[in-house]
């Protein structure tokens, strides 16, 4: 499977995010997130194991009890189940893959 680069498709998950799922395979899925400045995704939890690079801006990331300030080139992974959330410290663009796929996230 290709993705190709296209400003469409890109859905609202929360006031200030949005969404894109860039490819998909049969155990992994990869999702581009733009992110506004002051917007919040609060502490959540799910079964998926999530990796993610932080392409451009700031981020709060917190996981579990763990709080880190990110930059673009940083990177993280949250197993899963453990409970994770973020502030947007400055405009961002984020780039994480699930495993295994997560189906609410198909296109």
């Amino acid at each position: 499977m290709f993705g190709a680069h296209s400003q469409q498709g890109y859905q609202v998950a929360l006031a200030g995010i949005e969404r894109k799922t860039l490819v998909h395979g049969e155990k992994t899925l990869m999702v581009e997130f733009r992110l506004k400045q002051g917007s919040v995704l609060p502490r959540h939890a799910h079964p998926h194991e999530q990796t993610g690079y932080l392409v451009s801006g700031r981020l709060r990331l917190a996981i579990g009890d763990e709080v880190r300030d990110l930059a673009a080139g940083d990177a993280w992974c949250i197993a899963g189940g453990v409970e994770h959330g973020a502030e947007v410290l400055e405009d961002a663009l984020a780039v994480e893959v699930f495993a295994p796929v997560r189906e609410d996230y198909l296109p």
